[in-house]
This record gives C-alpha cells, sequence and structure tokens, in this order.
C-alpha cells in the first residue's frame, strides 16, 4: 500500500517539475525588456484658462479742459438758489491744475424783506450775482468706480484753493474759494464733475460788515481737448 502511495506522489512530483521546467523555457521568449522608445512618456498637455476680452481706454493726453456745471449756492442771509457756470482747466501735471471759474445765480429774499411785509434792499438787477475765480487744484487718490459687475469707471479726488471776486448788490467782493471734488472718466474724453466748494467774502449789506460763507455743491460735465 504505501510503494504504491509513493508512486502516486512521485508521478505528481516529477509532472510538477516538467511543468515548472516548460515554464522556464517559455518566460524569456514571452518577457522582452522595454525598449527606450517605448518608455519615453506623453508630453504633458496644458490647458490655458479662457480669458475674456477687457477693452482698456486710453485717456487723451490733452492738458485743456472745458465744461460747464449746475447746482445750489447758498448766499448767507439769502438763501438757497441756483446757480449755473463754466469751468476751464489746463492740467500742468498729472495731479497739479490750474482752474477757472464764472457763474450766475439769482438771490432770494432774505429774512428782514420776508418779516417786513414789503420791504426791500434790492432791486431785481441787484440780485443777479456773478462769480469769477482762478484756483490750483491738486489730484489725490487715483482710483476706479464700479458699476455693476461689468463696468469700471477711472476717477480721482482732487482738492483746490483759490481767489476771485462776487459781484451782487451793487458791489463787488474780493472772495477766497476752496473745495473737494470728484472726477469720473467717462470716455477718453469726457469727465464728469462733482464739487462741493465755500465761498468767503466780507460785506456790509445788512448794515454790518462780517464775514459770511456760501457753501455750493455743483455737478457736471466737461471734455479735453
Amino acid at each position: 500500500m504505501e510503494s504504491r502511495i509513493q508512486y502516486i506522489f512521485l508521478g505528481r512530483m516529477c509532472r510538477a517539475f516538467g511543468t515548472l521546467c516548460l515554464l522556464l523555457i517559455l518566460m524569456p521568449q514571452s518577457i522582452q525588456a522595454a525598449t527606450p522608445q517605448e518608455l519615453e512618456l506623453e508630453p504633458l498637455v496644458v490647458r490655458e484658462p479662457d480669458r475674456r476680452d477687457v477693452d482698456v481706454d486710453k485717456l487723451d493726453t490733452e492738458n485743456f479742459q472745458i465744461g460747464g456745471f449746475a447746482g445750489l449756492l447758498n448766499v448767507e442771509d439769502f438763501g438757497t438758489n441756483l446757480v449755473y457756470g463754466i469751468r476751464a482747466t489746463y492740467h500742468v501735471t498729472e495731479g497739479l491744475f490750474v482752474e477757472g471759474n464764472y457763474a450766475l445765480s439769482e438771490l432770494g429774499q432774505t429774512s428782514f424783506e420776508l418779516l417786513s411785509g414789503g420791504a426791500t434792499l434790492l432791486t431785481d438787477d441787484q440780485r443777479d450775482l456773478t462769480y469769477y475765480n482762478l484756483s490750483i487744484g491738486y489730484a489725490l487718490l487715483p482710483g476706479e468706480s464700479f458699476i455693476g459687475s461689468r463696468w469700471a469707471i477711472k476717477g480721482r479726488l482732487y482738492f483746490l484753493v483759490g481767489a476771485g471776486a462776487t459781484d451782487f448788490g451793487g458791489d463787488q467782493r474780493f472772495t477766497i474759494n476752496g473745495g473737494v471734488g470728484y472726477e469720473l472718466y467717462l470716455t477718453d474724453w469726457l469727465a464728469m464733475h462733482v464739487a462741493a466748494r465755500d465761498h468767503v467774502f466780507s460785506t456790509d449789506l445788512l448794515g454790518t460788515s462780517k464775514t459770511v460763507h456760501n457753501v455750493e455743491f455743483t455737478g457736471g460735465l466737461s471734455v479735453y481737448f
């Protein structure tokens, strides 16, 4: 019995050994070394992101600017009235500029005239106010103002101070002015302005000499040329 088992075991061992030898003979034929060309990697493809076209307006290089403005002028003792005028500017440098203004307004009645029941201090012609001045300004804090998510408008904040004259009530008064404004460049040649100024002069129109502050708020458009 033991001889039969040993015979079967040896037979299986021989078959396994023969199979292993056959595999060792066939493996070198089926396994080949990779060539250098096969080892080369495919080139890396980098996809460029989609970029949107952005139009950037280039401001004109002209140094002269002219435009008009309108707003409200509060003249002490005469209330708040409409004012309108013209503005001319020469840009000395990118930040420094010289500006001239000429404006008109028509004054209302004083509190004395309203309470007196008919007394008048000025004739209709004397209520016509005109002023002109020459100011030096400097622009600060250039930046952008955003309208929605697609529009960005260039702009800058500026300060100015100057002197001139104010004419009403039959007299001309030396006037100092100062203020602040903001300019928006709507196109490469068109700009919008908003400004606040204080016109300071001395007057004795109501019998007592005093220095008055007359605040003005205006907005307007101007063109470069």
